[in-house]
């Protein structure tokens, strides 16, 4: 299973209950094809702006009990009223992905942390709204997952978005580690690097441990597809630091020869 930028929709998982797939798959299907238009393809971000705007007029179509025309937000609406998902967090996707069109630097892991709330936590809330699951603090642990788990993405993508002209790596803490954009876009590794990055695949390990309980407090399919879930997320971590903090010459995944891993380790969570 790999860390990337929503991917963490377990779509059409058959550890998912069969009446959960349909809304599943819509979520997936607006919040990819939104992801897409921000960030693929050569269209000037004027036209980017432009089509994530025609996504609101569709979310605002919905909430006005509008029955949109094209299917795949006729398939949003129908998941929207029968598990009465809150569109606040489809726009709060939205707004992220517009702000990925121009926003290519964050000065601290706050401004980063902001992003991450509206990039990768509404889908977690989104699941545990289907799931009927939404207490408040399921949620907290919810947000610390996803968080953790977009912030897993940016350091194995480094290179991947340095090349779209990106940094996700805070500047306070290149500052703080001695490193700078040019050493990025040289991919070279030396201390510092290492430093720096022991730090921020630290900081989303423990965010992913402070919400590893939700794994264990939910019941039956979706507490199992969130153990392989945390479980991949922390396997990434590892592989980033036995790949000794090199993220340029070989982006770090989980092998298929992980899976066995992940189903021993998800087998043998405790709280």
């Amino acid at each position: 299973m790999p860390v990337d930028h929503y991917e963490n929709f377990p779509v059409a998982s058959v550890l998912l209950p069969r009446h959960l797939r349909p809304a599943v798959e819509a979520l997936y299907a607006f919040a990819r094809s939104a992801d897409d238009i921000a960030d693929e393809g050569d269209a000037p971000p004027i036209q980017r702006l432009a089509q994530l705007n025609d996504y609101r007029r569709e979310i605002n179509a919905i909430d006005r009990g509008e029955t949109p025309k094209l299917p795949m937000f006729a398939r949003l609406a129908a998941a929207i009223r029968e598990h009465q998902l809150p569109t606040v967090l489809l726009r709060d996707l939205l707004d992220a992905f517009s702000q990925d069109v121009g926003k290519t630097r964050y000065a601290d892991f706050a401004e980063l942390r902001d992003y991450t709330r509206r990039s990768a936590d509404p889908v977690g809330r989104l699941m545990l709204r289907l799931f009927r699951a939404d207490t408040s603090q399921h949620v907290r642990w919810s947000d610390q997952i996803c968080s953790s788990l977009q912030l897993i993405n940016f350091w194995q993508d480094v290179a991947i978005d340095w090349a779209k002209g990106r940094v996700y790596l805070p500047a306070e803490d290149l500052a703080r580690f001695g490193v700078d954009e040019a050493q990025i876009a040289d991919g070279r590794i030396d201390a510092n690097w290492r430093a720096l990055m022991a730090f921020e695949v630290g900081r989303a390990r423990t965010m992913m441990l402070d919400g590893a309980a939700l794994a264990l407090a939910l019941p039956g399919r979706f507490g199992w597809e969130l153990r392989l879930v945390v479980q991949g997320g922390l396997r990434i971590c590892e592989a980033i630091e036995s790949n000794d903090y090199d993220v340029f010459r070989r982006r770090p995944t989980l092998a298929r020869t992980d899976w066995l891993r992940l189903i021993w380790r998800a087998l043998r969570m405790k709280p």
